[in-house]
């Protein structure tokens, strides 16, 4: 099974399984996650919502270990370049490094290839642009072969069956779901180095597989940035995307046992759809039946600004707030001076692998696992990732500001 995760999840019971992966109903707004599919949506019944919140989390999704080792992790000091987290490495020791002598390649240009699953959200479209940045940084590159799958799982095992079978040194593959592409990765690993990024497979035949610290670090941040501004009996409203995925399950787990430690009231968990009219429908309804609203926390902020101009509509004073480093809502901080906070599930990871590869080819060690950090974006860190002039769609952890074409081909000015 993979060694890819420590959390117990539907397909497999290892102690580490698939990372990150997306639920495609949140696809269009979503940063990126991970699952093989969302169980059935129970948005539209928020009976069952709040129930598949207070459920799902801390029973098949939750795992002690892994929790423990992301929070764990969140403290650690990464090895590698301070100014480049791309190449930095959280704890490489613990899966062990790799050997990669026997697909050393001398007097000879590289060939690399990619299997992505989809450019189907701006979290995607940012980090697209930023591998191919970084891949025309390195001359001994001689061509980079993207294939998109378009979100298909039928055509990503086609893609990665032709890419393995052809003139291919190296293949990067970022999964569509878990389970469904595992026979294809392992099918692929018998014939050339593949490097996993950002979305996991049920199999540890990949050379490395690269991903930030995971769903609990990032809810914990959020929810223990509201504990300390929140006083004990305050009110929060916890905004999901969808049930069933495993990333985001494990966000509000964090997110709950922080929440139930500092005594705080939780009086909503809906689930929004990454849908923004819904999401400032739903705050405006807990404005109405609540009255006061101490906090608002997200388990990702692409509706943020939603939720934001509900308080705004209803008269009433914005809360502390969490949110994503996508830009519209560092700008919304910026211009209403929130109270807020930003966990990033940074989009530099799209750097890393073409730098795994390069190390494969060359014959240099790799972790097992490849965790990068996960930063967070606070208010002494902010000028850090909101840039001035980028679109709103845009996400401050890109690690691209180096890159060639920058910024204008990530649309800004």
């Amino acid at each position: 099974m993979s060694r890819t995760r420590r959390t117990t999840r539907p397909g497999g019971g290892s102690r580490r399984l698939a990372a990150p992966a997306a639920a495609l109903l949140a696809a269009a707004l979503l940063a990126s996650c991970s699952s093989d599919a969302p169980k059935e949506d129970l948005a539209d019944d928020p009976a069952a919502s709040e129930e598949a919140g207070d459920a799902e989390g801390t029973s098949e999704f939750f795992d002690q270990a892994d929790y423990d080792r992301q929070l764990k992790l969140m403290e650690a000091t990464p090895e590698g370049p301070a100014d480049k987290p791309w190449e930095q490495m959280l704890d490489p020791q613990s899966a062990g490094m790799v050997d990669t002598s026997e697909y050393a390649m001398k007097d000879k240009a590289r060939q690399l290839c990619f299997s992505n699953a989809g450019v189907f959200n701006p979290w995607r479209q940012v980090g697209l642009k930023t591998m191919k940045a970084e891949v025309a940084l390195h001359d001994e590159i001689a061509d980079f072969k993207i294939l998109d799958a378009q979100g298909k799982d039928d055509k990503q095992i086609s893609d990665i069956q032709e890419l393995s079978g052809g003139d291919c040194d190296a293949l990067i593959v970022s999964p569509n779901t878990t389970a469904t592409l595992t026979p294809a990765v392992e099918e692929a690993c018998g014939k050339i180095p593949v490097i996993v990024f950002d979305r996991g497979v049920e199999t540890d035949c990949a050379v490395t597989f690269i991903s930030p610290i995971g769903g609990y670090a990032y809810g914990a941040a959020a929810a223990d940035f509201l504990t300390e501004e929140v006083d004990k009996g305050g009110k929060i409203v916890a905004l999901r995307i969808s049930p069933g995925v495993d990333v985001l399950e494990t966000r509000w787990s964090a997110a709950e046992i922080a929440f139930e430690k500092a005594g705080l009231d939780v009086v909503e968990v809906k689930f929004t759809d990454g849908d923004p009219s819904k999401t400032k429908s739903i705050v405006s309804d807990a404005i109405a039946r609540h009255g006061q609203i101490d906090g608002v926390w997200m388990d990702s902020g692409a509706t943020s600004v939603a939720a934001v101009e509900a308080f705004e509509d209803a008269g009433e004073d914005i809360p502390p707030i969490t949110g994503e480093d996508q830009q519209d809502f560092l700008t919304a901080w910026q211009d209403k001076d929130l109270t807020a906070i930003a966990p990033a599930y940074p989009t530099f990871q799209w750097r890393t692998p073409v730098i795994a590869a390069l190390k494969i080819l060359n014959g240099e060690e790799v972790p097992k696992e490849w965790t990068l950090p996960q930063p967070v974006v606070t208010e002494e860190n902010f000028d850090e990732y909101y840039k001035e002039g980028m679109p709103p769609l845009h996400y401050g952890a890109c690690g691209c500001e180096d890159l060639p074409g920058y910024p204008e081909d990530w649309g800004g000015e």
